[in-house]
C-alpha cells in the first residue's frame, strides 16, 4: 500500500481488531494523546501481531485499512512509549512482514561471498 500520510505512528499496545474507525479514533485521542484528524496514519496490531489496522484522515474522511499475514508475525517495537513513529521505508518493510531492525544488522562473521 502506498501511504501519503504526513507521519506514521504505531500504537505499541495491542488492540481488539473488532474495533472500528470511531473506537480507534477515540483510542488515538485518549490513549495516545494525539488528534486523530491531523493527517497522520495510526497503526494498530492485535495481540498475536498477525493483523494490522490503520486509520488515517485524508481531509475529507477517515480511511481504515486491514492487513493480515497468513504466516509469521509483524515485528513490533518493544518500547515504553504508547506510540512509536516510523518513516515510509520502515512502513513498507513492516507491511511486508520483514524485521526492519535486521536490515541494518551486520552480516554474521561466518558469512562470506
Amino acid at each position: 500500500m502506498q501511504l501519503s500520510a504526513d507521519a506514521i505512528w504505531l500504537a505499541t499496545a495491542a488492540v481488539d481488531m473488532r474495533t472500528g474507525i470511531d473506537g480507534l479514533s477515540l483510542h488515538v485521542q485518549q490513549a495516545l494523546g494525539r488528534p486523530p484528524c491531523d493527517g497522520t496514519a495510526y497503526v494498530f496490531a492485535n495481540r498475536r501481531r498477525t493483523r494490522l489496522k490503520m486509520v488515517c484522515w485524508d481531509g475529507t474522511g477517515v480511511w481504515m485499512c486491514l492487513r493480515r499475514l497468513h504466516r509469521g508475525q509483524f515485528v513490533w517495537p518493544q518500547v515504553d512509549d504508547a506510540c512509536w513513529q516510523m518513516n515510509a521505508e520502515q512502513w513498507q518493510w513492516l507491511v511486508a512482514g520483514v524485521d526492519r531492525q535486521r536490515l541494518s544488522a551486520p552480516a554474521p562473521a561466518q558469512w562470506r561471498l
